[in-house]
């Protein structure tokens, strides 16, 4: 069995075509029935007035007068009514005699006969027009009086039948309606046209579903946590959902102003600028780490950009453990081999009955093993930091480079507030080191410095290399995101000290970048702590830096020099 469907709703295109339809044929409609109202009263008068000028004539006739006094008045008058009948396109002339004897008619047989109308108003003198059924039918007749030395010797009537009338106006109305025919029919392709436009633009969909469409726009803006813009042919943000403004860090005024006005890092403005697309690009801001997505909107012109950001500061925090939680894995792996190759010259050197020497090879091992350890928790008791250090000593041994814990380094157990987490520390020294080391690399003596202690109500961290340092030209760009003097790699370079510069600014710290005392370069991270009350600061173990001259040191986004 099959159920009736319901109607589709006509798309808003077809729904303004047949709006503007109905409005352009009701305005024609009425304006044809006031033109002809209108008109018929006009014609009426016209043609009052036409007869009144056509009996005047004839009663101010010379050949009039002289016919009355005549005694067949009839015989020069009626050819003479007949002649002016034709020529002045009256559809009568009547010429009576004062009782309204008629002398003229059209019909010769109504001659002598009684006039048909109203004849009082001119027998006093006074001429007049009136509608009147006659014996031509309804007609508009003027009726006046022929004067002869001042005595009324006679009346004159000249009429046009409404019937004329009416065709005069119906050929109007008729003109009228071909010409409003006409604007409908080009009204109507012209709509049409219009509408078809419309239609294309909007996909063919009715006013309900565009309004569905918006409710559903709407939610899924307010609903999507990434970041979503939309930038014009200008570079103006035509949109931003709550994501891309909590991301981005601008308030709602952001709407409608240039992408270069958002004071946005320059590499992240330039990424939304450019016409070419951009897939996955890592940027950094003030305190997040976003990926970023470009896509031109294109329609044989470039209309706008559709830009998508997403979060990653904290998976690129957890990457960046994982990474040392790796590089542990494998100084552990190396330092089991080690161990195991160590084990094995005991065991032989007991197999060849020299135990005495067996027992001094692995007590120096031991003792050598246990003077790194020792060495790193007597300057620094905060575990996470303690930690880190040996197994980045366990790495840099692993490829040639010395990590020395410097004497001037102490930091007590427990004297780092909950506001630094362990999270952010890893990040920042752990990012130094790995590039000191790099730096240090394959050079003589490579060796990796560092230093920490605090000083008063601030945190100092200090890493050293042997490397070949850092050219002053190139110190501003040494912590933007993608600068490196490295080769890039599969997953590109430039990344760690640009979350280091992120994290001392996210924690109002200074970093500034110097000439090491040995050359090589030497990084500084100052860090403020909350302010410690003196009895509780006499408590603690703090150990100023020395003072180094320093040959290199600007100013760095996130602190003075």
């Amino acid at each position: 069995m099959r159920f009736l469907r319901a109607p589709r709703p006509r798309s808003l295109a077809g729904q303004l075509f047949a709006m503007q339809a109905v409005l352009i044929a009701v305005l024609v409609a009425g304006y044809a029935l006031f033109t002809y109202v209108s008109d018929r009263s006009q014609a009426e008068e016209s043609a009052g007035r036409q007869a009144m000028g056509v009996a005047r004539s004839v009663a101010d006739a010379p050949s009039v007068h002289a016919a009355i006094r005549t005694e067949d008045p009839s015989k020069d008058l009626q050819p003479y009514a007949l002649r002016v009948q034709r020529h002045t396109g009256v559809d009568f002339v009547t010429i009576m005699d004062p009782r309204g004897i008629r002398w003229t008619h059209p019909d010769e047989n109504r001659i002598g006969q009684h006039f048909l109308g109203h004849t009082g108003p001119a027998l006093a003198g006074r001429s007049f027009t009136e509608t009147y059924t006659g014996t031509l039918g309804p007609s508009v007749r003027a009726v006046t009086p022929i004067r002869d030395d001042g005595r009324i010797v006679g009346l004159v009537s000249a009429g046009i039948k409404v019937e004329a009338i009416t065709k005069r106006v119906q050929d109007q109305v008729t003109a009228l309606v071909g010409v409003a025919a006409g604007a409908l029919v080009l009204g109507g392709i012209g709509t049409y046209v219009i509408n078809a436009r419309l239609r294309r633009s909007t996909h063919g969909m009715n006013a309900a579903e565009l309004s569905r469409m918006h409710d559903y726009h709407q939610a899924a803006l307010h609903a999507v946590r990434e970041g979503l813009l939309m930038l014009d042919g200008q570079f103006r943000v035509a949109l931003m959902n709550d994501g891309g403004r909590e991301l981005l860090g601008v308030s709602d005024e952001a709407v409608g102003r240039s992408v270069a006005d958002l004071g946005l890092p320059a590499p992240l403005t330039g990424a939304l600028l450019s016409a070419q697309p951009r897939v996955d690009e890592v940027h950094l801001t003030a305190s997040r780490v976003l990926v970023v997505n470009t896509s031109p909107v294109s329609g044989g012109e470039r209309r706008g950009t559709v830009v998508t950001l997403r979060d990653v500061t904290e998976l690129q925090a957890l990457t960046g453990e994982l990474d040392s939680e790796r590089g542990f894995t494998q100084a552990l792996r190396s330092q089991a081999h080690e161990a195991a190759n160590r084990l094995h010259t005991v065991v032989s050197l007991i197999e060849l009955g020299r135990a005495d020497e067996a027992v001094d090879f692995a007590t120096a091992e031991l003792e050598l093993a246990q003077a790194l350890t020792d060495q790193v928790v007597a300057a620094v008791s905060e575990p996470v930091l303690a930690a880190l250090l040996l197994g980045k000593a366990a790495q840099a041994n692993e490829r040639g480079v010395e990590l020395v814990v410097s004497d001037d380094s102490a930091i007590d157990d427990g004297l780092l507030p909950d506001s630094l987490p362990s999270r952010d520390l890893v990040t920042v020294l752990g990012n130094l080191i790995d590039n000191a080391v790099d730096a240090a690399q394959g050079t003589t003596g490579a060796r990796v410095t560092v230093t920490a202690f605090t000083d008063e109500s601030v945190l100092v961290m200090r890493v050293a290399d042997t490397g070949a340092g850092v050219d002053p030209a190139h110190a501003e760009q040494l912590f933007q995101r993608g600068w490196t003097t490295k080769p890039a790699g599969p997953g590109g370079r430039g990344l760690g000290l640009a979350l280091v510069r992120q994290t001392v600014e996210r924690h109002a710290g200074r970093l500034t970048v110097r000439e090491a005392a040995g050359g090589g370069a030497e990084f500084e991270v100052r860090l403020p702590l909350p302010a410690v009350p003196p009895a509780e600061r006499s408590m603690m173990s703090t150990v100023p830096g020395p003072a180094r001259p320093e040959a290199v040191q600007p100013a760095l986004p996130g602190g003075d020099a």
